[in-house]
């Protein structure tokens, strides 16, 4: 981040938590967890700065925490420029920042954004059939294709077409892929 950072001559990077050197703080987590909340709280606190959030994931309120945390931006990780990165450092430097119901209100739309980008498009409850979520289940049990189809009263044909199917729409990997991403939506 430093490093990024650095390049732009209209951004001066401080390290460590000097309050009067400071004008904004830039956080950067792969998600935004517990212990990064408490972070944020704790620099929110010791000093008192805007927050720009640079993160790919944010759980489960996380976003009206990071909004308590005085976070004024939240950008992608995975799509950051140093031109974005200090973009946001201006506009959250200039003290233009919108009170916390509008502010709330960007900060959804951008967790949403970003949601849509990393997430797959449709849930997986949704996005898999009663004869899918069987042949999955049946391979969690440990069942190879033919056990499957003798078991459902499917050709072997079928079942193939089945978990092919589902691992393209939902751009797995393999069966072993399939049957975590089942399990992990809690479809199985």
């Amino acid at each position: 981040m430093v490093d990024l950072l650095d390049t732009r001559a209209s951004v001066a990077v401080v390290e460590g938590r000097a309050r009067d050197e400071t004008d904004v703080v830039v956080a950067a987590f792969d998600r935004l967890s517990a212990d990064a909340v408490a972070a944020l709280r704790e620099v929110a606190v010791e000093l008192g700065k805007p927050i720009v959030l640079v993160t790919d994931l944010i759980e489960e309120g996380g976003l009206a925490a990071a909004v308590a945390c005085r976070v004024v931006a939240i950008l992608p990780r995975s799509a950051m420029t140093d031109s974005r990165v200090a973009d946001s450092v201006r506009v959250a430097a200039s003290g233009t920042v919108s009170p916390t119901s509008a502010l709330l209100d960007r900060l959804t739309e951008h967790a949403e954004r970003l949601n849509r980008v990393l997430a797959p498009s449709t849930p997986a409850g949704s996005a898999l059939s009663s004869r899918e979520i069987d042949v999955l289940r049946l391979m969690a049990d440990g069942f190879d294709t033919q056990e499957i189809a003798t078991e459902l009263s499917y050709s072997e044909r079928t079942v193939k077409n089945v978990i092919y199917a589902v691992t393209d729409r939902l751009r797995l990997r393999n069966r072993s892929h399939a049957v975590a991403y089942a399990i992990r939506e809690g479809v199985i």
